[in-house]
């Protein structure tokens, strides 16, 4: 089994900045790609951001382009999300999700393994 561990979060004012980190243990080989997704209140869990086992690849989703980065870091086996600007509609918890497959993908079915989340929450 693999076991994420979320950390990271918190509350911060609009315009602020968190990063967020997952830390990877367990039956981490054959871990491949990494991903950050996120459930607002009241809707659907949604993807976020998304890296390659490389590192070279990346998605991000267009609601967080251009503020959103994520990083990974093999040798510590551990994913990030650095995030910028922050805005209130960025309030959610946060959740890593590691696949087996190399690429990132924004899909949830390609994701085996799930973090239980960090909240974080932006205030006007």
């Amino acid at each position: 089994q693999v076991q994420l561990v979320e950390s990271g979060g918190g509350l911060v004012q609009a315009g602020g900045s968190l990063r967020l980190s997952c830390a990877a243990s367990g039956r981490t080989l054959g871990i491949l790609a990494l991903g950050w997704f996120r459930q607002a209140p009241g809707k659907e869990r949604e993807f976020a951001a998304a890296i390659s086992w490389s590192g070279d690849s990346t998605k991000t989703a267009d609601s967080v382009k251009g503020r959103f980065t994520i990083s990974r870091d093999n040798a510590k086996n551990t994913v990030y999300l650095q995030m910028n600007s922050l805005k209130p509609e960025d309030t959610a918890v946060y959740y890593c999700a590691a696949s087996r497959m190399s690429l990132a993908t924004s899909r949830q079915d390609a994701y085996n393994y799930w973090g239980q989340g960090t909240q974080v929450t932006v205030s006007l």
